[in-house]
């Protein structure tokens, strides 16, 4: 007899020897005839209540539990090892196990699908591999195949890759006797060759274990694991069996970073890899159920009977074992305390010091009490605390140090696990719903937890200092990283960070920075890194932009920020910056986002975020980030839970959200329900919803309120200040700010009142409020509606008089225009006006009404056709320039026979041609030539010029020629002008050759002044002024110097300095270099000029010095030898120079000059000759401002470093560098103290007889540009 688990069904099984007839009989009685001719051998059920056997016949049936046949199919040979399983299809497949496995002859597999029975598949394999011993279904259709010569293949029933083998393995090299697969292991044994070889079957490739039976001479039989996979049976030909465990039962715990757990039967390992301690192995008395680790101890139990051991330096020591009240089913230690829950009981007791002096009722104690009708689901113990949960949904925290309830939360359904955090101040609960809830003791707040899978077996909390705020849950595949963010602008929440996958058959036992230790079925432990940690291994800092940019977002999920730092630091990108900036801004850590957005360069934000930074509400500083994130209904949540609520009613106020900002006004403050509802009304206005912005603007006004409000401010304002002026600047600023409020909300009335159709309130209201720009408004609004007359009078009342009169104008009513024409300023409108009036017939205000409208043309037209007032039109062509007014006006003077006139006003209309046509045929072309002026083509000047040449002017024809570029023949007509034009003529010529650049007009012209072409020599300043136009400037200076010789021996002294001192400033500008005797003519002749200055001034040493070097050169003066001598022996007997007195006094009593003396001094210089006095006052020495040699003031040649001195233009001394000044018109030196003193009495610099003040004279600290040396010649 055979029974089938799950059916309720009996199977007995008849044979007779021949084979021929078999019976079912089931609990009710039913029969049913044998299905083969021959003797069954093989046989199994489904989990459909199906029945496939297979015999000698070679049949194979398929019939249910009522004995019909649904399925029958014919094998070619003996049928063998019958099985149920799935093939893998395309299509989707029916529920149950549709397909029968069957091997035929120990050489094929037979597959054979119930929903497809006319499309049996037979599957044959290599020769080599000996017959089939075994097959095994496995995964998702998979099946594994056992062959006698060792080989085992792995083969897909997958339609597209039936036949394929997916993996071969030679495993045992002479026969192989038995597989088998263990689906919760994961794994595949194999036996043959007195050896058992086992596969992982998510990697066939790789040998897991092999385990030698050496003993075993005759041979292995069969293997077999059983259900859970612990355990490995194989038989052998000799009889034994042998059982081999598998696996361990994983059993650990852990108690901070310390884990224990079970690596043999009777072993317990302790270690704590964090802090670096060494493992310690304990032995234990029998294999454990549970087992429990605290700082100090291990605990392991088996049914109703704990054993614990001290964990000390010494080693580890078994204290006590402990019987309980029941069954244990788990148990948690902390230093002190060991709580043991049983049979929905928890019993909290002491570990050890129960002979020590501790009071009795604080050994041990029973939850729940006597009177709590509950069970206890789950329990756990921290340093400080006692969690346990009940089937009601209770959750208790017991205080062990005061021995008391501190806490209860009741939740709605019952609650089966429950994770406290290391502190105790957080717990993660399972409820009986499979959700998850984070509850927080401190606030008896609960967070339930998103994507809480239903599987979750269990939770850690991570131990690492830094991430407190981290846990994660897991079931058998894969472990859930969660975040508790307790301080974001959003309020505290749970966040799911990410999932990592699992390897089979590991149990989390510790979290410690995104590590999680794990224990394995073989007693041993592994890490796993969780993939939502993986910023912190060191390799992903070198990682690329795309995956630095996951990191990142790991590490902000994970309020990592130092992390993010370094890894935005590593990116160097500002979207990266910005994140790091956006979460630390969520996460409320303003200090750290000000330094992220100063990395950015956001200034905005850093300010802003620099105002808030001091704040300590919670939620007024939440209720800022969230602004900033533009996320203003959470904000608005947490400025009203706040301690400034008022802050949401300005953040929707700055938002123009107005409706939100109404309500909130009715509530946090109904004074400001006006100005928000004006503001409304304003922004209702501009979208043009009028109806609405008309009611804003009524509920705006203050009115009766009024009083109120500012007695509210001025109260506010008296609280804030003491100082009497303060408060009343305050009271004055609530009134006007009041008025102001007040008057656009009426301003807003008259212009809706307007668009709605109520004209006469809209207008009167404008009428009566004081600001133009509303009477402005309302106009225009009226306008627009084609209301005229309203509009013009709102316009004129806001004084806005062009407008005015433009709507007047519209509407025909010209009194009133007149009336506002003094007041407009727009030429339109006086041009209207004028028109009007010019249609009218009144001519004078036409005129006028024109000229304010600028248009000068009608103005004229009106001054000429009706007015017959040709001075006016005349003036006003003058003022305007205007061509078609000049064109009226010469037409004018045309008709009365003025051709100058009319040859004035044609050019003046820019009619050339006609113009001269005029002029040529009333002789008037020098009335024409004079107006062109220099606004004419060069065809007009041609056209002069030939008509001038035609009646022999030559200065008129040559001047026309040089203006039209006809160089040759105005030098022609210049050299052939009369000798009263000559002067003008040569000059005109010296410009043309000027201009022209010819070296054959130069010639010609050189030819003409030197006399050669009429024998008559012209003066040489037009030789000079010839080469100054031609810029050939060294033969200009030698020109000049002749000249100002010619000048000097007429006597002619200024104009001889002008000439040379014109040539100088010529010579300088070009960068030329200045002709020694230039200079020295200059200086000599400025040093005469210099002495009527000094003697006028009284100072007659200086003209007494001055006197002497132009003695020292009289032969450059022979036009006033004597005069000049005699000056000399005045001046010199004046400032006490005798001897130089003398001398020039003796050179006076010369043959030559003696007769020429002035009588009245001639007895004094004869009798100072007769008695010579040689006494002379010694000269003042100055440093040299080259080399500082001291030198006498008036010495201009350094005897040490051979240099021309520059010399002082206001007392002609040498310069020193410590006085140094020079004027600003010329740039000539002088001493500054002595420029100043000479300043004085003159007005004008006495080089270049400019104008000049001693204001204007600056003192040059630094002389050396004033002291090359290229600049004279030595």
């Amino acid at each position: 007899m055979l029974c089938l688990e799950g059916l309720l069904k009996i199977v007995m099984k008849l044979t007779c020897d021949a084979g021929t007839l078999n019976v079912l009989v089931d609990i009710h009685g039913s029969y049913c005839a044998g299905k083969h001719s021959k003797k069954i051998t093989c046989g199994c059920w489904s989990s459909q209540n199906l029945l496939a056997l297979g015999g000698e016949d070679k049949v194979v049936t398929i019939s249910n539990h009522e004995g019909d046949t649904v399925r029958q199919t014919s094998v070619r040979s003996d049928p063998g090892d019958i099985q149920f399983s799935v093939m893998k299809t395309d299509e989707r497949a029916s529920p149950g196990e549709s397909t029968v496995s069957v091997m035929v002859g120990k050489k094929t597999l037979f597959l054979f699908n119930l929903n497809d029975p006319d499309n049996p598949i037979e599957l044959a394999f290599q020769q080599r591999y000996g017959t089939i011993i075994a097959y095994r279904w496995y995964g998702d259709g998979y099946i594994m195949i056992g062959f006698s010569q060792g080989y085992f293949v792995v083969i897909s029933t997958h339609i597209r890759e039936i036949g394929q083998e997916l993996f071969q393995a030679h495993n045992h090299k002479d026969s192989l006797n038995s597989i088998a697969i263990s689906q919760s292991l994961n794994k595949a044994a194999s036996c043959g060759d007195n050896c058992i070889k086992i596969h992982d079957l998510t990697e066939l490739k790789e040998m897991y274990a092999i385990v030698n039976l050496d003993d075993e001479t005759k041979g292995l039989d069969q293997l077999s694991w059983t259900d859970d996979g612990q355990l490995l049976a194989i038989s052998t030909q000799r009889g034994t069996l042998h059982v081999f465990l598998t696996k361990l039962p994983i059993l650990g715990d852990a108690c901070g970073t310390r884990i224990a757990y079970l690596t043999s039967l009777l072993e317990v390992t302790v270690e704590n890899h964090v802090e670096g301690e060494a493992p310690v192995a304990v032995s234990v008395e029998v294999e454990p159920n549970f087992i429990a680790v605290g700082p100090y101890h291990v605990a392991v139990g088996m049914n109703n009977r704990a054993w614990f051991y001290g964990l000390g330096d010494n080693g580890v020591e078994k204290l006590k074992d402990t019987e309980y009240l029941g069954t244990v089913a788990c148990m948690c230690l902390n230093s002190d305390y060991a709580a043991a829950l049983f049979e929905g009981k928890l019993q909290l007791h002491m570990i050890e010091g129960e002979d020590q002096e501790v009071q009795e009722d604080r050994q041990t104690r029973l939850f729940p009490g006597r009177d709590d009708k509950c069970r206890i689901t789950a329990h756990a113990v921290t340093a400080d605390f006692l969690f346990y949960s009940t089937d009601t949904g209770v959750i208790q925290c017991f205080y062990i140090e005061d021995w008391q309830y501190i806490n209860e939360y009741r939740h709605a359904v019952g609650v089966r696990k429950l994770f406290p955090d290391p502190n105790g101040t957080r717990l993660v609960f399972i409820d009986d719903k499979s959700d998850g809830f984070l509850y927080c003791p401190v606030n008896d707040s609960v967070f339930e937890i998103p994507s809480f899978s239903p599987t979750i077996k269990g939770v850690l909390w991570d131990n690492w200092a830094t991430d407190k705020n981290v846990f994660v849950a897991y079931d058998d595949d894969k472990v859930y990283t969660y975040a508790f963010h307790k301080d974001t602008i959003q309020g505290s929440k749970v966040i799911l960070a990410g999932g990592t996958k699992l390897p089979f058959s590991h149990k989390p036992l510790l979290l410690y920075n995104g590590e999680l230790t794990c224990q394995t079925q073989s007693g041993k432990t592994s890490n796993v890194m969780l993939s939502t940690h993986t910023f912190l291994e060191r390799s992903s800092k070198d990682s690329g932009s795309t995956q630095l940019g996951h990191l990142l977002t790991q590490a902000l999920v994970l309020r990592r920020f130092s992390e993010a730092w370094e890894l935005c630091r590593a990116q160097n990108d500002a979207d990266s910056w910005r994140e790091l900036g956006r979460a630390c801004i969520h996460h409320m850590e303003v200090e750290l986002a000000i330094h992220v957005y100063r990395m950015v360069r956001d200034v905005g934000m850093v300010m802003s975020l620099e105002e808030i930074k001091g704040i300590e509400d919670q939620n007024l500083l939440a209720g800022h980030l969230a602004m900033f994130t533009n996320d203003f209904n959470q904000a608005q949540d947490r400025y009203l839970a706040s301690s400034c609520p008022i802050a949401a009613l300005e953040m929707r106020r700055d938002l123009q959200h107005w409706d939100s900002a109404l309500q909130l006004a009715k509530r946090l403050a109904p004074a400001q329900i006006p100005f928000i509802s004006k503001e409304y009304a304003m922004q209702l206005e501009f979208t043009g919803d009028y109806v609405n912005a008309l009611a804003h603007y009524e509920k705006g006004i203050t009115g009766d309120n009024k009083v109120n409000a500012i007695c509210v401010w001025v109260c506010f304002c008296y609280v804030c200040t003491c100082n009497v002026f303060a408060r009343l600047r305050s009271l004055f600023f609530a009134v006007s700010q009041f008025q102001e409020h007040d008057e656009a909300c009426f301003a807003g009335v008259a212009r809706m009142s307007i668009r709605m159709g109520d004209i006469r309130r809209g207008a009167n209201q404008a009428i009566k409020h004081p600001s133009r720009l509303l009477k402005k408004d309302c106009g225009a609004i009226l306008e627009s509606m084609k209301q005229f007359s309203e509009a013009a009078q709102l316009y004129e009342k806001g004084q806005y008089y062009d407008k005015a009169a433009s709507v007047y104008i519209r509407c025909k009513n010209w009194a009133k225009v007149g009336e506002l024409l003094p007041h407009v300023t727009s030429p339109k409108i006086h041009l209207q006006y004028a028109k009007a009036k010019e249609a009218d017939g009144r001519f004078k205000e036409a005129a006028a009404a024109y000229s304010n409208a600028k248009d000068w043309d009608n103005v004229i037209r009106i001054q000429l056709d009706h007015l017959n007032n040709p001075e006016e039109a005349v003036r006003v062509v003058r003022h305007t320039q205007s061509i078609d007014g000049a064109k009226m006006v010469a037409r004018f003077f045309l008709r009365l026979s003025d051709y100058a006139s009319a040859i004035q006003f044609l050019v003046l209309s820019k009619c050339n041609d006609e113009a001269f046509q005029l002029a040529q045929q009333h002789s008037q072309m020098e009335v024409y030539a004079d107006i062109i002026g220099s606004e004419a083509t060069v065809e007009d000047y041609q056209s002069i010029a030939l008509y001038f040449e035609g009646e022999k002017k030559h200065l008129q024809a040559g001047k026309f020629f040089q203006k039209c570029g006809q160089y040759s023949r105005a030098l022609k007509h210049f050299l052939k002008c009369p000798n009263t034009d000559d002067s003008l003529a040569i000059e005109m010529a010296i410009e043309t050759v000027g201009q022209a650049k010819d070296d054959s007009l130069t010639n010609q012209l050189i030819d003409y002044l030197m006399g050669e072409s009429d024998g008559m020599p012209k003066d040489a300043k037009y030789l000079f002024r010839l080469y100054m136009a031609l810029k050939q400037y060294r033969e200009a200076a030698r020109t000049a110097i002749i000249i100002s010789r010619e000048e000097q021996s007429a006597g002619n002294y200024r104009n001889a300095h002008d000439v040379l001192f014109s040539m100088y400033m010529e010579l300088q500008a070009q960068n030329i270099k200045i002709p020694a005797e230039m200079a020295t003519n200059l200086m000599i002749l400025h040093s005469y000029l210099l002495v009527k200055i000094h003697v006028k001034r009284g100072d007659h040493l200086k003209g007494a010095r001055m006197l002497i070097r132009v003695s020292n050169n009289i032969s450059k003066f022979p036009s006033h030898i004597v005069p000049i001598l005699t000056s000399a022996v005045i001046e010199c007997h004046r400032a006490g120079l005798k001897n130089s007195s003398f001398s020039f006094a003796a050179m006076l009593m010369r043959p030559e000059y003696r007769n020429k003396i002035d009588i009245k001094y001639k007895k004094k210089i004869e009798a100072m000759v007769r008695r010579p006095d040689t006494s002379e006052l010694e000269e003042d020495t100055a440093p040299c401002p080259y080399c500082g040699f001291s030198l006498p003031e008036c010495e201009l040649l350094c005897p040490e470093c051979k240099n021309n001195l520059p010399y002082c233009i206001a007392t002609g001394r040498h310069m020193v560098k410590d006085d140094w000044s020079v004027c600003p018109h010329c740039d000539f030196p002088a001493l500054h103290s002595q420029f100043l003193a000479l300043l004085e009495t003159e007005s004008t610099c006495p080089m270049c007889s400019e104008p000049l003040s001693a204001v204007q004279v600056k003192r040059i600290p630094d002389c050396s540009g004033y002291l090359r040396l290229d600049e004279l010649e030595h």
